[in-house]
């Protein structure tokens, strides 16, 4: 028999409660490397669902960076929910559309953008160096359509859009319109010779549902199409992945991605 046991961590994370100002409470776990930060601060990678992935997401960065990655120490900050189960109902709130644009209030995803932007973001300040040339944010499925509603909205968030298996047919009647929206904007920064570079890598399983696979290949030929200095699409299709099994494939490529 065991004489001892004890909780499983990962080395060097914290883990804390966080109330957003509309009274959501979110659980936000992160990664602080044992190498200092560089002179720009660390670069930070955010991760949604972090309840699901965020050890997965540690550990690729664990593995990549240092003397054997060959990567420089870089933070992940795991936006999660007050449970021990992978998925949260309240996700589906934090991370949809669920209120008609053309009223003009703000729905459940900007209420959350606001929480990142004005709450989380500035607590991570606090405790790192943060490098706000290299600040990434990661998201699947419905979370991977967050993280384009976050793009093509809010493209001065993070330089880095990481969207795995997004269903944009969720909220597609939104997004077409913040897409347009967004290719003027990079115009606009474009002209004006204000480097803004912004990257984002699609991912989906090749075993995913049909619709999901077409609606994703479009979406990222129209943005190629744009042909903008200051933006690049990716897309990386993982061969004989479902919906879930991508999760980790893409983890480890989103990483690779994110230091690249």
């Amino acid at each position: 028999m065991y004489k001892t046991l004890s909780a499983y961590t990962i080395p060097h994370t914290v883990q804390w409660p966080m109330h957003s100002e509309n009274g959501r409470e979110y659980q936000i776990s992160m990664y602080i490397p044992k190498e200092p930060a560089p002179a720009e601060g660390y670069p930070i990678l955010y991760i949604l669902d972090a309840n699901a992935i965020f050890g997965s997401a540690v550990e690729a960065v664990r593995l990549q960076n240092g003397e054997r990655g060959g990567q420089e120490p870089a933070v992940v900050v795991g936006i999660g929910y007050p449970t021990d189960e992978p998925f949260h109902a309240e996700r589906e709130a934090d991370y949809a559309v669920s209120v008609s644009q053309e009223s003009g209030k703000p729905c459940g995803a900007d209420n959350f953008i606001t929480f990142i932007e004005n709450q989380l973001k500035p607590e991570i300040a606090k405790m790192v160096g943060v490098n706000k040339k290299k600040e990434a944010l990661f998201g699947h499925s419905l979370g991977g359509f967050f993280t384009l509603y976050t793009l093509f909205n809010r493209p001065d968030l993070f330089q880095t859009y990481i969207a795995g298996s997004p269903l944009i047919g969720e909220g597609d009647r939104c997004l077409a319109p913040l897409e347009q929206v967004f290719y003027e904007k990079l115009r606009e920064w474009e002209e004006q010779g204000n480097i803004q570079y912004k990257m984002l890598l699609i991912g989906v399983g090749a075993a995913e549902e049909r619709l999901m696979l077409e609606e994703i290949r479009d979406l990222h030929t129209r943005l190629s199409d744009w042909q903008l200095s200051n933006f690049e699409s990716d897309l990386r299709i993982f061969f004989d992945e479902g919906h879930i099994s991508v999760l980790h494939p893409l983890i480890s490529r989103a990483v690779a991605h994110f230091f690249e």
